[in-house]
């Protein structure tokens, strides 16, 4: 890699540096900028119930919120025939526990939500020794709903397009707020790399030298799950 690569005198290094953080300086700015438009979106009433079935038993929307007023649901890829969850989010989950404490201390509560049923989703959580909160909509709608999953006679609208033919689930996060009245809003939701933030792999990779390596080959062509990487 290195015959590749320019290399250059400390001042010269020091110099090309100080360019780029002018760059990283603007792309924070700019940053700040968008996550302030996209809490300034509008919101929608959740006009409907669901019912969640999880580690404490049957459990609302409201419930999810575990006395919070925000709650962040990631859509975990977990078809209900299949026996383990999807590994590119079993990727972006082993970035979740570190992170709930602090969230919960912003008023904020963190949960998964796949199809499965939670009996699967218990067993896969224990083998990848995860401790968020995770339930199940396999008796509800919701991943449907909120642009997760997706039925056979349906064209998928999948990150705000028609898609056609997708696979059942796909990943995705979405956000909602609820008030001091108890009524539920949907305020954001987001697909596909707009979930690359929540991934925080990808932030390391992002700057080291070989980045992602991914260029030319499927993305995340060589993930798999944390404890299958020495088989």
């Amino acid at each position: 890699m290195t015959e590749m690569h320019q290399v250059v005198a400390h001042d010269a290094w020091i110099n090309a540096r100080t360019a780029l953080l002018a760059k990283e300086k603007e792309f924070t700015r700019l940053r700040d900028e968008l996550s302030r438009q996209r809490r300034d979106l509008p919101w929608e009433v959740v006009d409907r119930e669901y019912i969640f079935d999880g580690p404490t038993g049957k459990q609302s929307l409201s419930d999810l919120f575990d006395g919070r007023s925000q709650l962040v649901v990631y859509h975990f890829m977990f078809d209900p025939s299949w026996e383990e969850g999807c590994p590119h989010c079993s990727f972006w989950a082993d970035s979740f526990d570190p992170n709930v404490v602090h969230l919960k201390a912003r008023d904020v509560t963190m949960t998964a939500v796949s199809r499965a049923p939670a009996e699967k989703l218990a067993r896969y959580q224990k083998r990848m020794g995860w401790t968020f909160h995770w339930v199940s909509s396999f008796d509800n709608d919701f991943n449907y709903d909120y642009g997760a999953s997706f039925r056979p006679e349906q064209e998928a609208f999948y990150n705000y397009e028609l898609k056609g033919e997708l696979s059942p689930d796909r990943e995705g996060m979405s956000v909602f707020f609820k008030d001091s009245e108890g009524t539920i809003f949907h305020t954001y939701s987001s697909y596909a790399r707009g979930i690359d933030l929540l991934n925080a792999a990808y932030n390391y990779l992002d700057l080291v030298p070989k980045g992602r390596d991914e260029e030319g080959r499927p993305p995340q062509f060589w993930v798999r799950r944390r404890d299958e990487y020495d088989r």
